[in-house]
């Protein structure tokens, strides 16, 4: 059986995904087989595996941390939100349909031999398991049936570590008010506490640590400074979806992506931001547009809803605006889908009805019920434009959407058709059936492909043409490939936590478990 401990957190995004991918990797480092484990996930940044199932990206970085291939049992429960009270169920990777927030209250302990099934897979394969809760376990209107917090704990007989957030303040009222709140065998399940985020003299603390020990009866096992590290995030709440991240300084190549309502796998475009001299920014106002080198519309889990939100930002104007002017849009997934010329949905899989879209790309996309979700590998076919340069280079990714788009065949389409070309030849990595995917047309590109840029050379190359457009030469492209690029923030991670963390009482704590 493996060893397992608990990263819990006062509260949302308080940096239990980081604290558990640096203990996966220091885990790792130390010569042990680790991998990280989150029952259940609410995200719209997902990932599809080998085996063509749908599990959430936290975890996917948190294997790569552990240096292992990512498995679904790692993420045996997915919730991706549709709306603000509804999300679709995801179970072992496959959508179990679509359920309001109530439903799914009342259903969810049906689903506890699924997470004890997942989790036993890990425990025979594996000599350390990081646990993720998720929220806090202090949500007095969720412990009931909880299986993700300390009901997981239970399950798991995982000793727990609970992380506050300094950086928002209030991290002693976090800490001692958390624990106030848990049952008494919920309190002797708490074998340490993690102040996160901290800026400034570690010594300022001391007197406040030695009261929050007091009050709440444990003991601090570490400080973590505020990191500035380059790793995919957890989605609505990550800092680079905030105004202030990747302002428009005017230098360099300039990138925006559009902030959708309910933007899924911005992940698509953090290689983009790795490489010296392009600046990656996120956009939810037409002030904030500019005149961009390049506009990217991301996956959604509602591409309908967000296109309308589009619309009545004054948004897709403004971009339509910047079209006309050259500069190069492309989307991806549910961004490729709004740039065609209609929307259809007549089996209601998000809104229903139909719509006209944003009429950039000749090709229209009806939705069905059921999802497609896959591994894909080929190469990039012949582009005209300004991404002429990208055509030959190898792809390869994931799909994960619930439409079909095919070229228009009769009206104004039909004629536009002739002007456009598919964008990449790709084989089904699942079925072995070859496609064609994605569709090009005056300097208009669009992919199902999630992870598109995520092959360096694609990447690199295209940094390279928006710069010589623009008449600029970037300085430093990505030393090596983007995977080294990462494997280092992993290490650099690690170092981070290992320094601030009191890693003997951390392996105490692994080693003596819960009776």
């Amino acid at each position: 059986m493996a060893k397992s401990i608990m990263v819990q957190g006062t509260m949302s995004n308080a940096g239990k995904s980081l604290i558990t991918a640096g203990l996966c990797r220091i885990f790792k480092q130390d010569g042990y087989l680790t991998a990280p484990f989150k029952s259940q996930n609410m995200a719209l940044n997902s990932f599809i595996t080998r085996e063509g199932l749908e599990m959430g990206r936290a975890q996917v970085m948190q294997a790569e941390a552990a240096g292992i291939e990512p498995r679904v049992c790692m993420n045996p429960i997915l919730l991706k939100p549709t709306n603000e009270t509804g999300s679709q169920i995801i179970v072992n990777g496959e959508v179990l349909g679509n359920m309001d927030a109530k439903d799914y209250f009342a259903y969810k302990k049906n689903l506890i031999p699924e997470i004890k099934k997942a989790y036993r897979q890990l425990d025979d394969a594996y000599d350390v398991i990081v646990l993720e809760g998720a929220g806090s376990p202090a949500e007095i209107n969720l412990k009931e049936d909880d299986l993700v917090n300390m009901g997981m704990a239970r399950m798991a007989k995982a000793p727990v570590l609970l992380v506050g957030d300094i950086d928002r303040g209030g991290v002693f009222a976090q800490l001692v008010g958390t624990m106030v709140l848990l049952e008494e065998q919920e309190k002797e399940m708490v074998k340490g506490l993690i102040v996160n985020k901290f800026r400034g003299d570690r010594k300022i603390l001391d007197p406040g640590i030695r009261m929050l020990e007091e009050r709440a009866g444990k003991s601090v096992v570490g400080v973590v400074p505020y990191l500035h590290l380059d790793l995919d995030d957890e989605d609505s709440l990550s800092e680079r979806l905030t105004t202030e991240y990747g302002r428009n300084n005017g230098a360099g190549i300039d990138v925006a992506v559009i902030r959708l309502p309910r933007i899924s796998n911005f992940t698509d475009f953090n290689i983009l931001g790795s490489i010296e001299g392009v600046n990656v920014r996120y956009v939810e106002h037409v002030a904030a547009l500019g005149r961009p080198d390049l506009i990217l519309l991301p996956g959604t889990k509602n591409t309908m809803g967000d296109l309308r939100w589009l619309r009545e930002s004054g948004l897709e104007a403004a971009i339509l605006k910047c079209h006309y002017s050259g500069t190069v849009i492309f989307g991806i997934c549910g961004g490729y889908q709004m740039l065609g010329i209609s929307l259809q949905d007549p089996d209601g899989a998000e809104e229903g009805g139909e719509m006209r879209g944003m009429e950039l790309l000749p090709m229209q996309t009806v939705f069905a019920r059921e999802k497609t979700r896959t591994r894909v590998q080929g190469q990039i076919n012949h582009l005209k434009g300004e991404l002429e340069g990208l055509s030959g280079l190898p792809v390869e990714g994931y799909e994960i959407h619930m439409g079909i788009s095919t070229l228009a065949e009769s009206g104004s389409g039909s004629d536009q058709n002739r002007k456009a070309d598919y964008m990449t030849q790709i084989t089904d990595v699942i079925s072995g059936e070859s496609k064609q995917d994605g569709v090009c047309r005056e300097n208009v590109y669009g992919t199902y492909i999630h992870g598109f840029f995520d092959q360096e050379k694609i990447a690199q190359t295209l940094a390279s043409i928006l710069a010589g457009k623009k008449g600029i030469q970037l300085e430093k492209m990505t030393e090596g490939s983007y995977q080294a690029y990462k494997e280092k923030q992993y290490d650099l991670l690690a170092d981070h936590i290992r320094a601030s963390l009191d890693m003997k009482q951390i392996y105490r704590i692994l080693e003596q478990g819960l009776s």
